[in-house]
């Protein structure tokens, strides 16, 4: 028996009936010769990790808080502890915990420089609107490898495409994408909470007290809150019968309010908004010189400039920078050099 089988013949003794099982798998668009040690969405995970994508997050903002500290989380630093709290989740109810790891890890590949930012201008750009997990789907299928994407199992792409949101889950067709949903959530609201104090913009003392009472007056006991209530909830459902995963209904009412008070404070309060103009000008600056210069992107955007829009085109490249980056170009672009005769 080869390696790979005796992970899936693990995998039908120790997953419970209503996880996803590698051998099961929808299978990916480009059909592959299976490898002999790792499951496809083994696989699905390395390809990620693998991937230009990827590497660019650490060098993405995960706030839009200038990190001069080492200790600031990065849309890496977000992503792995996504899939920490993930699997974490996965385990304790007994779901298929590569699945988990591939969809968390992938989940934000398409988020823009300067957070939120970012995604704003190119929603205000793109005809039709820009969003970041259709973005992470395109990266996956049509940008990444040179055009040729990653070719991933259709579960990974399904888990990608549907983690955003507090909204509805009957988009997403395996628990294990649902578990990733609710672990992006769980993780940024705590670990901002933690960036924003360390930063000065925050307190533990301004956060409603309700919700204090109710997860806990700290990041770490939050997050063992909503860890241990999503995998009680979920076991308490898969041993009635339901097949549903998810927070208990105080639990979840709770982080939904925590969310709200980050987004009215923190994302999108008045603490940043000097700086989250300064980022969308040099956004929107990048955007218009290289609709008028198309030439000087790479070939990759070039060929999607033919083939779907300019716009797309730009779109995608300016998608795809980190923030250091737009910054380099935006000085190389637009800051005079000195002249020396």
């Amino acid at each position: 028996m080869i390696v790979r089988e005796k992970i899936q013949s693990f995998e039908s003794l120790t997953l419970i009936k209503e996880a996803a099982f590698s051998k099961n798998t929808l299978g990916r668009k480009i059909r592959e010769e299976e490898d002999c040690i790792r499951t496809c969405y083994m696989l699905d995970r390395d390809r990620i990790i693998q991937s230009k994508s990827f590497r660019r997050l650490k060098h993405k903002t995960q706030v839009y808080i200038k990190t001069f500290g080492d200790h600031y989380r990065t849309r890496l630093t977000h992503t792995l502890e996504v899939s920490q709290v993930a699997r974490n989740i996965g385990v304790g109810i007994g779901l298929n915990e590569n699945l988990i790891e591939a969809i968390a890890l992938g989940h934000d590949l398409g988020h823009v420089a300067f957070a939120h930012n970012g995604e704003e201008v190119l929603n205000e750009y793109l005809k039709g609107g820009f969003r970041h997990n259709e973005q992470s789907v395109r990266v996956v299928t049509r940008l990444e490898n040179d055009g040729r994407g990653l070719n991933l199992t259709e579960e990974v792409i399904n888990g990608i495409l549907n983690h955003s949101g507090l909204g509805t889950t009957k988009d997403i067709i395996t628990l294990e994408g649902i578990v990733v949903k609710f672990s992006d959530k769980m993780a940024y609201l705590n670990h901002d909470i933690d960036d924003s104090i360390r930063a000065g913009l925050l307190s533990e003392e301004q956060l409603p007290k309700d919700i204090v009472e109710v997860l806990g007056d700290n990041s770490t006991l939050r997050l063992d809150t909503l860890i241990k209530d999503f995998v009680k909830t979920s076991n308490d459902n898969i041993n009635n019968g339901i097949k549903e995963v998810g927070l208990s209904k105080e639990i979840n009412a709770a982080m939904i309010e925590l969310r709200e008070f980050m987004f009215k404070n923190i994302y999108l309060g008045d603490t940043l908004k000097v700086e989250r103009n300064k980022a969308k000008f040099i956004l929107e600056q990048l955007i218009k010189y290289f609709e008028e210069n198309p030439e000087e992107m790479p070939e990759i955007y070039l060929t999607i400039a033919k083939k779907e829009s300019l716009q797309r085109a730009v779109a995608d490249y300016i998608a795809g920078m980190s923030d250091d980056y737009c910054l380099l170009l935006f000085n190389k672009i637009f800051v005079p050099k000195a002249i020396i005769d």
